[in-house]
């Protein structure tokens, strides 16, 4: 059974001191690096195509083997952090994840590339979950949203910069730069951490039976659950991504995702020491977090995908261009995300996570506008730029709403599963929508084909968007504007965690 001791006393690293501000860029690096290896290499991918004579699934392959092992080790990497101490397994992460990013820069062939691709997404998952656990755990109550907001923002920055850089250096040096963009910031990274970032870990005791005696070791690990988890995304991402040619061996995948997905909700719920416990989505504002962010990174995860190809094959832009018209997300996050971060402190979250995702969803609705004539000014940056006035309304409060619905003793917990939900929505959508409107192999290599594809894409991920805000309208607690201690009703929510040993108990009303 798990005891969770009282906090005598609050985080007290402050924003405006030296080691907050350092702690602040420490994550905010290690997230950036993370961000960056998933969205520079989105530009390079018509190169890396044209350089390995790859057809569409190679470049699917490209983006899923990162994502894949991202998502499905998210759950373990948070559980690590909390066990050993987030800042150890942060710097352990940042370090693989520099390692990886040298192994892309020299891969020899498609498949060469692939496999580090997928070693790059381990090192994400250790050192991801632990950015936003170590903010959590180590500032001060009164400044904790802001230092959110500015994480947010500046992770913002740096998944609108990666296009932008990466399009530069595949226009110059050629796409392999694109990854050892990633490796200078990991490798800075690590030193800053183990100086400045004060470690913390989950003082979880495990009681001993027969005679109730606290150990001090924390509980053991569920490595069955993970595996289970990883094997369940594994399987459906192949099953998604070979369904055109794979025939019997698809649908076996397909089936056999379904089994291991049903398997691992059996484990979790037997487990002494699971993986993900079932009874943290007895909080509704928790749950309901994560749903939202199935449906908003599925729908957003596949318009970024398919907007730097859309701006390459199509509209005829270089890499360099297509990546500098994703920059008015830049700007945008990097002026407003610390607001949006405060706004939804101190308002509570139903009005940011609704519109937030109904303005993203009008955006990609513009970007049906563009085509083989399109216009910058008239047509792609409109979209572009309510795109980014929805992302700054969503991102920051989303990461708020999280981290108010648990206690900061699971924050390494509540952050892996929902980076996992993050990640493994980004994933299907990269996988499933080629599928679903019918892009075929080579449609990359033909800009008629490629356009007619990506017209039928945008209202889909505009629907995920818009499903997004209605369970955001539904399930979250209306405007606050007073600070209540309670672990129930909508007052409380958002101004005190929710214990976990009180998950199993609580039923919120709004």
């Amino acid at each position: 059974m798990l005891t969770t001791p009282p906090h005598d006393t609050p985080p007290a690293l402050r924003l405006a001191s030296a080691r907050g501000r350092w702690t602040l860029l420490a994550t905010v690096t290690g997230s950036g690096v993370v961000l960056l290896g998933s969205t520079a290499t989105n530009v390079a991918l018509p190169d890396i195509g044209r350089d390995f004579d790859a057809g569409l699934t190679v470049l699917q392959w490209t983006v899923n083997a990162y994502m894949l092992t991202l998502a499905g080790l998210m759950l373990l990497g948070g559980a690590l952090g909390d066990r050993f101490g987030r800042r150890r397994v942060f710097v352990v992460g940042t370090l693989w994840f520099a390692a990886a990013s040298l192994l892309c820069a020299i891969a020899p062939d498609a498949y060469t590339l692939i496999a580090a691709r997928a070693l790059q997404g381990v090192g994400g998952a250790l050192l991801t979950p632990g950015a936003l656990a170590i903010i959590e755990a180590s500032f001060h109550p009164d400044d904790r949203p802001r230092a959110i907001g500015l994480w947010s923002g500046f992770g913002g920055v740096a998944a609108a910069l990666g296009p932008f850089v990466g399009g530069w250096l595949v226009d110059g040096a050629g796409w392999r730069w694109t990854f050892f963009l990633t490796l200078a910031p990991a490798l800075l990274c690590a030193p800053l951490a183990l100086r400045h970032v004060p470690e913390s870990k989950s003082t979880h005791l495990q009681e001993t039976a027969p005679l109730g005696e606290k150990s001090r070791r924390p509980p053991g690990f569920d490595v069955t659950g993970s595996a289970l988890a990883a094997l369940t995304l594994a399987l459906a991402t192949y099953a998604l991504t070979e369904a055109r040619t794979g025939g019997p061996v698809a649908v076996g995948a397909a089936a056999g995702s379904i089994l291991a997905g049903w398997a691992f909700l059996l484990v979790e719920r037997r487990s002494a020491h699971p993986v993900v416990p079932l009874s943290i989505f007895s909080s509704r504002q928790f749950s309901a977090v994560n749903v939202i962010t199935l449906c908003v990174y599925a729908g957003t995860g596949g318009f970024f995908f398919l907007t730097a190809l859309e701006l390459q094959i199509v509209v005829g832009y270089s890499a360099l261009a297509a990546g500098a018209a994703m920059l008015p997300n830049t700007a945008l996050m990097l002026l407003f995300s610390s607001r949006s971060a405060v706004f939804a402190k101190r308002f509570g979250p139903r009005t940011p996570l609704t519109l937030g995702p109904l303005v993203c969803g009008v955006g990609m609705l513009l970007m049906l506008r563009v085509g083989p004539s399109a216009s910058y000014l008239r047509d792609v940056l409109p979209a572009l730029l309510v795109m980014g006035c929805g992302m700054v309304l969503m991102v920051a409060p989303l990461s708020v709403t999280l981290l108010s619905s648990v206690d900061a003793e699971h924050a390494g917990l509540a952050s892996g599963v929902n980076n996992a939900a993050a990640r493994a929505a980004g994933l299907v959508a990269v996988a499933g929508l080629p599928l679903l409107v019918g892009m075929g192999p080579d449609a990359y290599r033909s800009a008629a084909a490629f356009d007619m594809s990506f017209s039928r894409a945008m209202p889909l991920c505009a629907g995920l968007l818009i499903a997004g805000a209605l369970v955001a309208f539904t399930l979250l607690p209306r405007t606050t504007a007073t600070a209540h201690r309670s672990y129930g009703g909508a007052h409380g929510w958002l101004m005190e965690p929710l214990p976990l040993s009180r998950y199993a108990h609580h039923r919120s009303a709004d």
